[in-house]
């Protein structure tokens, strides 16, 4: 069985399984653009992501914009991520028409992980994006676990605290997400790849500014009163406008682009508001109850 789109113009499916599975019945050389927010392997934000687990977690150990405040280190994070993505990027490659593009959003110290997961499949890594946005400072002071230490006298506390007055955790507040821009290679020439699967160049018409297209891409978080994270209820929402500007960027009207991880939809949202054809995947039941509903409404 392969997925197909019914409507030429604006047909989308949504699936509510895992994408590894799902992806496996959809046609070689079929996908247009390929367009995902996958997980990120961070403080729980993998492979076993669980809603409530991840607010559990957030909620004791404080929150500032949506993620737990620590967000420690662990370099098994990236070679999940990459273990996890290099399957699935074989299978983009193969459903990708050649020239087909594919974007990945990345947190910003394992981006390194998801393009080499891509390279190693063969894509070629054509550029780094970044969704520039006002985030909120995460980093943190360590004056509690100086109160806490047993060690040190109530002076020594005291002289120490005063030191560090200003000095945090190294987290920068953040302003940009990374996207990784890959491309399955062309067949051919750019007009002879063209020619054939109408794909594999960049429209530069297309502009958030008025300028020529660029790798940085400012958006707010929340561009619309109905894409506020806090109405949608997702971690890691992204605005309709930034995703709409992508798909203009790298598809045409009538073509299909595919979002394994759907999330909370606005992938498929803005699909079906620019006449694309969408093939979307959710395994987390609530998610794709949310996404439904606001493509659905979008498609009206």
């Amino acid at each position: 069985m392969t997925l197909q789109c019914d409507d030429t113009v604006n047909g989308y499916q949504l699936f509510n399984e895992d994408c590894r599975e799902g992806i496996k019945r959809i046609s070689d050389k079929s996908i247009d653009l390929i367009l995902t927010d996958p997980p990120y392997f961070i403080d729980g934000m993998d492979d076993g992501w669980n809603d409530r687990s991840l607010k559990a977690k957030a909620s004791k150990s404080g929150v500032i914009g949506g993620l737990p405040v620590g967000m420690k280190f662990d370099r098994m994070q990236g070679e999940k991520l990459q273990q996890f993505l290099e399957p699935l990027c074989q299978e983009w490659m193969r459903v990708l028409k050649p020239g087909g593009f594919c974007v990945v959003f990345a947190q910003g110290r394992l981006y390194h992980r998801a393009a080499m997961a891509l390279d190693l499949s063969g894509f070629e890594i054509r550029d780094m994006l970044g969704w520039k946005y006002e985030g909120q400072a995460k980093a943190f002071s360590q004056t509690h676990f100086i109160k806490k230490d047993k060690k040190m006298s109530a002076e020594e506390k005291n002289k120490l605290i005063a030191e560090l007055d200003g000095w945090k955790t190294p987290q920068l507040k953040p302003q940009i997400e990374p996207m990784v821009l890959a491309q399955k290679p062309k067949e051919g020439t750019f007009v002879e790849n063209w020619q054939k699967y109408q794909i594999g160049l960049v429209n530069t018409k297309e502009s958030l500014d008025d300028k020529f297209p660029g790798t940085i891409m400012e958006v707010p978080k929340t561009v619309r009163r109905n894409e506020t994270a806090e109405k949608i209820e997702h971690i890691t929402v992204k605005p309709v406008r930034l995703i709409t500007h992508l798909i203009k960027l790298f598809t045409q009207p009538g073509q299909v682009v595919l979002d394994p991880f759907l999330g909370s939809g606005s992938h498929g949202v803005a699909a079906v508001e620019t006449r694309r054809q969408f093939i979307g995947f959710e395994i987390e039941k609530k998610y794709y109850d949310i996404a439904s509903e606001r493509i659905d409404s979008a498609n009206g």
